[in-house]
């Protein structure tokens, strides 16, 4: 329907074929625990044969309450997510979140991560797009859809061409989220890959006082909606007991459950492709 660029991301090229996945916990918990997720998730996609990054986040900068945890650092952090990767023989990606952290994970990492909180810090996103790797950034709560014309421009103007924009829903309200499929038409006209985040578009932010709710048994609902309205990928967090999950354990879809979710999906951007 669009002329869309192809993106590369590591070994991975972002092109309308078939759906890109990018998967893992919200936070790296504990070596062990990162292990574990990489290892079983990657058992998960060699089985399916799925385009897929891997994800955790070293450092959760943004948390409701002083007492919430937040990872291991972005030095260890980063260096173990390189190791995964190279074992797996996938890309990997994390969030970042200044540009003394940007320009340490670009030695590592294959896809920067601009959090939806900072997605208009113009120097954090031009240190992004200098470091020649390909860049994801997250729409934030308070942006329409076409005002990331803006942020392209700013990646474009440092070289930068693989990159892509992950919808992750607007502001309803007070700690509510609601995700417009429309948004991922609007984004892809104007020339752009776009990814679904559908964990953290059923958060409630802030909506258990000190910790963030959701509503993790609708991210398959609306990542099966994404798909069917003709995204790019589709971002999913897991976790093996999200009700123990040190972070945004609400929205995260269980382990156990993924290999299904991801089937239906494929199959939904089967369809749509034959509709094309």
């Amino acid at each position: 329907m669009f002329k869309l660029p192809v993106v590369k991301v590591g070994s991975v090229s972002v092109d309308g074929s078939e759906p890109l996945f990018i998967l893992g916990p919200c936070v790296m918990e504990s070596e062990e625990f990162i292990w574990d997720m990489a290892e079983r998730l990657g058992a998960i996609a060699n089985s399916l044969r799925l385009k897929w990054i891997f994800k955790a986040s070293y450092d959760k900068a943004n948390r409701s309450a002083i007492s919430s945890y937040r990872g291991m650092g972005v030095k260890e952090g980063c260096k173990l997510l390189e190791k995964i990767g190279q074992k797996l023989g996938v890309p990997v990606t994390t969030d970042v979140h200044t540009e003394e952290e940007t320009k340490i994970a670009a030695e590592h990492i294959d896809l920067l991560q601009i959090p939806a909180f900072l997605c208009r810090q113009t120097d954090l996103i031009l240190t992004a797009g200098q470091t020649g790797r390909a860049v994801n950034v997250k729409k934030g709560q308070f942006m329409a859809p076409w005002d990331v014309k803006n942020i392209a421009d700013k990646l474009a103007s440092t070289g930068c061409q693989n990159f892509l924009f992950t919808e992750r829903g607007t502001t309803f309200g007070y700690q509510n989220l609601v995700a417009d499929m429309r948004s991922l038409y609007w984004m892809r006209e104007l020339g752009y890959r776009v990814i679904f985040d559908a964990t953290h578009s059923v958060q409630r932010p802030g909506g258990q006082g000190t910790t963030t709710g959701g509503d993790g048994i609708l991210a398959p609902v609306l990542a099966r909606a994404a798909v069917a309205a003709g995204c790019d990928g589709v971002f999913m967090e897991t976790h093996p007991n999200p009700a123990k999950a040190l972070s945004d354990g609400p929205n995260q879809v269980p382990l156990s459950e993924i290999a299904q979710v991801i089937g239906q999906l494929r199959r939904i951007h089967a369809v749509v492709q034959e509709e094309v």
